[in-house]
């Protein structure tokens, strides 16, 4: 009731009960009929309200019994109740796609390595204007006790485009005593680039020996196992046995071993700026046939490669956001025992038994968050050529091959790069190639972190 109302119900009360405020009988009506109006006109609202709140209850009501009737779609086995999440996140695997592209201009028509039969990506690419590899990458934990990965690349090859499996494996994320044990398929951990895709090298190609000896990356279907050990430094060993498809295997027939692995690396930090890491590996191909120089040399046999590799990064400032320091190299050396065969020359297959080595350095500088320079020298040796090999791809004619490259960068964020970067490569007959090549590297989706 309203304070007006309040104030005119107490008025006809004072003047009700005392005779100090009698009026004649016309006054007395004229504020009995004013009162009862009043009441009237606050009755009429009141019911007026009263109506809206039922009918909206009402329409509250039907609405649940329309949500309670709703059934939940074929295959789920939630039910269908108010409080039922419309997102269902049990199937949510991290999706990310790299885009590369570079403009490549060479001094020299062809590129050839002096000394040695070499695959398919360890060719120099195109010419001119082009799309470097695609990578759609997928990664999601599986339950408690496993994590899966996989990485399809899509690239151009002779005017044809190619999809690969690069890497899909399982991996085990619960097994105790530090160990992980890896199967599928993988870049097997050998040296240092090996296990690392690509996109993630600080230089627009790989150095001669990683592309001469493993063909950019060794990646098999195999299954691998890794102990961290209980040390005072970071202590950790490893190795795998794998099929044995991939360079520098290539002839495996599937009912055996086709190559096994073994590495030990440790590291540690001096001080709160600088890190470093020492490592040692080997990996063993069996019996193998492989092919290069584009299926036109054949090696049948054994193959050995033994790879040592070390890395140090220094941050002055103690936060390597703002400026580091990179220096890196790795050691190859391939002892084979076998025969080749280079078709192209018709050598037909002549015993080897030799070795070859080569090794690589490199140092980058970020001397700003979003900028880098960096210098890399790379060298191959060739082995000694039997004389049933002598004009063949084996030949090196007393050039061993090496190459020089300097490069800077521009990093906007995590998801973006472009780089330029110079090359001098000196070829099989002794000629310098000069080379430009500048290239652009985005992310995205999700991609997480690379590898120390």
């Amino acid at each position: 009731m309203s304070r007006k109302l309040l104030l005119a119900a107490s008025a006809v009360a004072m003047i009700s009960a005392s005779p100090a405020f009698a009026a004649d009988d016309a006054d007395l009506n004229a504020l009995r009929a004013e009162i009862s109006a009043m009441k009237q006109a606050y009755e009429s609202k009141i019911e007026a309200l009263e109506n809206k709140v039922e009918t909206l209850e009402a329409k509250a009501d039907s609405t649940a019994k329309k949500v309670a009737n709703v059934q939940p779609s074929a295959g789920s086995s939630i039910p269908a109740t108010s409080t039922r999440q419309v997102n269902d996140n049990s199937f949510n695997p991290e999706i990310g796609v790299i885009l590369q592209g570079n403009y490549q201009s060479f001094s020299e028509n062809e590129s050839e390595f002096g000394g040695f039969a070499v695959g398919e990506e360890a060719e120099r690419g195109k010419e001119g204007l082009g799309i470097d590899e695609t990578e759609l990458n997928f990664s999601a934990s599986i339950d408690d006790k496993f994590r899966g990965a996989a990485t399809v690349a899509l690239h151009e090859h002779e005017g044809e485009t190619e999809v690969e499996i690069e890497e899909a494996y399982v991996a085990t994320t619960a097994l105790p005593y530090g160990m992980e044990a890896k199967a599928g398929r993988f870049f097997s951990e050998l040296g240092y680039l090996n296990s690392h895709h690509a996109h993630a090298d600080d230089f627009a190609d790989r150095p001669l020996p990683n592309r001469a000896f493993l063909d950019s990356n060794y990646g098999d279907d195999g299954v691998q196992l890794s102990f961290v050990l209980p040390t005072p430094v970071y202590s950790e060993i490893g190795g795998g046995i794998f099929r044995g498809d991939d360079f520098p295997g290539g002839g495996a027939d599937g009912a055996d071993i086709g190559a096994w692995t073994a590495y030990g690396r440790i590291g540690d930090d001096i001080g709160d700026n600088t890190s470093w890491r020492l490592g040692v590996s080997t990996l063993q191909v069996e019996g193998g046939e492989r092919s290069g120089n584009e299926d036109m040399v054949v090696f049948d046999g054994d193959s050995g490669l033994y790879i040592a590799d070390a890395r140090l990064v220094y941050a002055p400032t103690g936060n390597n956001a703002e400026q580091e320091i990179t220096l890196q190299g790795e050691y190859f050396y391939r002892d084979e025992d076998g025969t080749y065969d280079d078709m192209d020359a018709g050598t037909g297959p002549v015993a080897y038994d030799d070795n070859q080595s080569g090794w690589y350095a490199q140092g980058v500088y970020k001397f700003h968050p979003q900028w880098r320079i960096g210098t890399r020298y790379s060298q191959l040796y060739a082995g000694d050529v039997p004389a049933g090999l002598a004009g063949s791809a084996l030949d090196n004619a007393g050039h061993d091959p090496w190459a020089a490259a300097a490069m800077v960068d521009w990093t906007n964020s995590e998801f973006s790069r472009v780089r330029a970067q110079v090359n001098r490569e000196e070829l099989a007959d002794g000629a310098k190639d000069d080379q430009f090549i500048l290239q652009y590297i985005m992310s995205l989706g999700a991609h997480g972190a690379h590898a120390y």
